[in-house]
């Protein structure tokens, strides 16, 4: 089957090529149709308290898109005509100010101390405004900016909804350079690292539209991260550019035998086939651990990615060769030497100390695992955010002048007595951090008539037999304060109402490093299961999938540790991300290694000189791989203003090099100590394969050339 393929692609390239352009418009219909989700909160589990309690804020209370508007120094009747103003905006369903929360039939007076603190502080005034959709809905978003339009600049915004919106702007402002950078740099490490200057053009073209594709493809999903958005297309670019060149040198290769180009493309299409069909795997396999994650970003992440990297390989196979017979003529014309040094000596060095390098390699893993166990890690999403964002320095201003630093709901049965609820809130302002509490029957409780209290404050409070307080902390969100904090708030409400639910900032950071904690451990086991196991398959050993993966594992423990001993704080997807994509991505430098030596091996050579030709073919490939993915990950953390991009992008790039480093100077001496190991415990290691067939009569005698059905792409370089 795939030689018709192959043999119909190769005879009409520039209509294979003209289908490939076209299949863009609906790809970018797609993509362009794509909702992007800037709230990493909404991925936590929907079974926890504070997603359950999230989802009755949104249905029936509305609460779940709350802001706070702060007014500084402006006169009351200004306050008031903003708060209609406000009122007028469409998707804001209340604004609530002092006049509206106890009626305006109260003089300013006598309005108690407690709700006088909350609302003023100083020369400021403070009022809350409620939206009608969630508070990452694209209509919250515009309601968020219709509000900052009416206010001037003495009035300062707050809340996660705000944030997000913010998030949000800085992300589509900033991915066109994203995407933009990753392209020039790979564009640059291709120029150095390849013999042609018009091949790299050529990839990317190929590339780029399995980029688009991908991205097209998502509105299957209905929505992706920002996050998702912000690195799967240089991520894609890095990781996939490997399969290109494999498919062009194959095709160098199998020129020498054909006359005509065309049947030379059409053998190193069934070649690339048959080798890319395997070598993804371990990529796949990366990217899919992460969709079991108890947060589902990482099912995001994993699900795009993995997709990425298929449609990256049929690009490969159906696309890419079309291009290449296109442009056949202006690749010859412009070839030049590359600028890869020759590793002859370095690994004639590495074979004398590979004793040496082993134990300096076992020595490696006490400080990697303990600085990757101990380096920092920030939760609060806001921290990644540029200090001067509006949001963030409203943020900061609400924490300042009202000691509002964390807010958090609570949503409680509506038929506990009036006992109950006194003896409840005087319990929960005890706590160490509230600052203050609203809820229908602390107003109650401060002597204002019930028939003064107008109906939306009602509706704000109690609804559908469940009353909602509201209580706010100087404690700032993903801190060990606040963690205690609600400890001892949930050991009260549940006294009182066992179903009682606590949600917000608070409540939602807290489950987030909870379940991102374990999902760490869980996808970081998953992944090397599954890549061990597909390692173990194809080389039919139990103890070179347990070397190749703990030597990339050392690479991976050496990245993280690098933040902890820079005292880098970095966010908490960070780890998962890298574990995963990093031994997927650059195992594959050592499944090369390790095949070509096992090639050698067969053909009758030592095992000194296995590992000279193996090491020596391998690094030109390595070092290409390599520097394609830290080009186009590092260009990213470049202009990323937001640094939970950046980090992971960072760490990516960084995670290249230390892979490529390792599978260079380790990899060899690891595995010509470890031989007389595999020779053991691996079936048929030494074992010559069968000779050819002879050809066919027909005179089709090339007809299969090439298909080696080894693992790695890279190995026929």
């Amino acid at each position: 089957m795939i030689e018709k393929i192959a043999h119909t692609l190769t005879r009409k390239p520039r209509f294979v090529a003209l289908v490939a352009v076209l299949m863009l418009i609906p790809a970018g219909l797609g993509f362009v149709a794509t909702r992007i989700n800037y709230d990493i909160l909404s991925y936590l589990p929907q079974d926890l308290p504070s997603s359950q309690g999230e989802q009755l804020l949104e249905e029936p209370f509305q609460m779940a898109a709350t802001s706070m508007l702060i007014v500084e120094g402006m006169p009351a009747g200004y306050t008031n005509r903003l708060i209609q103003d406000i009122k007028d905006v469409p998707g804001v369903s209340s604004a609530v100010w002092i006049s509206n929360l106890v009626g305006i039939q109260v003089p300013v007076e006598m309005i108690p101390a407690d709700f006088r603190e909350m609302f003023f502080s100083g020369q400021a005034t403070m009022m809350l405004i409620q939206y009608d959709h969630p508070g990452a809905s694209d209509e919250t978003m515009e309601a968020i900016q219709q509000v900052r339009n009416v206010c001037n600049e003495r009035c300062f915004l707050a809340g996660f909804s705000v944030v997000i919106k913010d998030t949000r702007d800085v992300m589509d402002s900033e991915l066109p350079v994203f995407v933009g950078l990753a392209v020039l740099l790979a564009l640059v490490a291709m120029s150095v690292t390849l013999e042609s200057t018009v091949l790299p053009f050529v990839y990317l073209a190929s590339i780029g539209m399995a980029v688009v594709y991908n991205f097209g493809s998502n509105i299957f999903l209905g929505e992706i991260s920002y996050i998702t958005k912000a690195i799967a297309a240089v991520l894609q670019l890095g990781v996939t550019m490997d399969y290109s060149i494999f498919l062009y040198h194959r095709y160098e290769e199998e020129r020498e035998h054909y006359e005509d180009k065309r049947d030379a493309m059409t053998q190193a299409i069934i070649a690339a086939f048959r080798s890319l069909s395997g070598s993804s795997m371990t990529t796949i396999a990366g990217f899919l651990a992460l969709c079991f994650m108890r947060l589902t970003l990482g099912k995001d992440i994993g699900i795009v990615m993995a997709k990425g990297v298929v449609l990256g390989v049929a690009t490969v196979i159906l696309v890419l060769p079309s291009l290449v017979l296109v442009f056949d003529k202006q690749i010859d014309r412009h070839h030049h030497r590359t600028l890869i040094p020759s590793f002859d000596r370095v690994n004639r060095m590495i074979y004398k100390a590979r004793v040496p390098l082993v134990i300096l390699t076992l020595v490696l893993f006490l400080p990697a695992v303990y600085a990757q166990k101990h380096a920092n890690i920030y939760y609060k999403l806001d921290e990644s955010l540029p200090r001067d964002l509006p949001s963030i320095v409203s943020n900061e201003k609400l924490k300042d002048d009202f000691d509002m630093a964390t807010s958090h709901f609570v949503v409680l049965r509506d038929d506990l007595s009036s006992a109950d609820m006194a003896e409840m809130e005087e319990q929960l302002e005890d706590i160490p951090g509230i600052t203050s509490l609203v809820s229908y029957h602390s107003m109650l409780g401060t002597g204002i008539p019930d028939f003064f209290i107008p109906d939306t404050v009602k509706d704000m409070l109690r609804q559908e037999g469940y009353q909602l307080m509201m209580i706010n902390s100087s404690y700032a969100p993903a801190t060990d304060e606040v963690s205690t904090q609600l400890d001892a708030m949930n050991e009260i409400l549940h006294r009182y109402d066992p179903e009682a639910m606590i949600t917000g900032e608070g409540a939602m950071y807290r489950d987030l490093i909870d379940t991102s904690s374990v999902d760490f451990r869980v996808t970081n086991y998953i992944s090397i299961a599954a890549i061990f196991l597909i390692i173990a398959i194809v080389f039919r050993s139990i103890t070179i999938p347990a070397v190749l993966v703990a030597t990339i594992e050392l690479a991976i423990f050496i990245n993280q540790g690098i933040c902890y001993f820079t005292g880098t704080e970095i966010p908490f997807i960070a780890p998962t991300i890298i574990s995963c994509v990093q031994l997927g991505a650059t195992v594959d430098y050592a499944i090369l290694m390790t095949s070509r030596f096992q090639e050698e091996l067969k053909k009758g050579l030592t095992r000194k000189e296995a590992i000279q030709i193996a090491a020596c073919s391998s690094d030109a490939s390595i070092v290409t791989s390599a520097l394609v993915l830290f080009c186009a990950t590092l260009g990213v953390s470049f202009v990323s203003s937001i640094d939970l991009i950046g980090a992971i992008c960072v760490m990516l790039a960084r995670g290249a090099l230390i892979s490529a480093v390792v599978s260079i100077f380790l990899m060899p001496a690891i595995l010509c100590v470890c031989e007389p190991i595999f020779q053991h415990t691996s079936w048929k290691w030494k074992t010559p394969p069968p000779p050819p067939p002879p050809p066919p009569d027909d005179g089709d005698e090339d007809e299969g050339r090439g298909a080696s059905g080894g693992l790695l792409f890279l190995k026929e370089k």
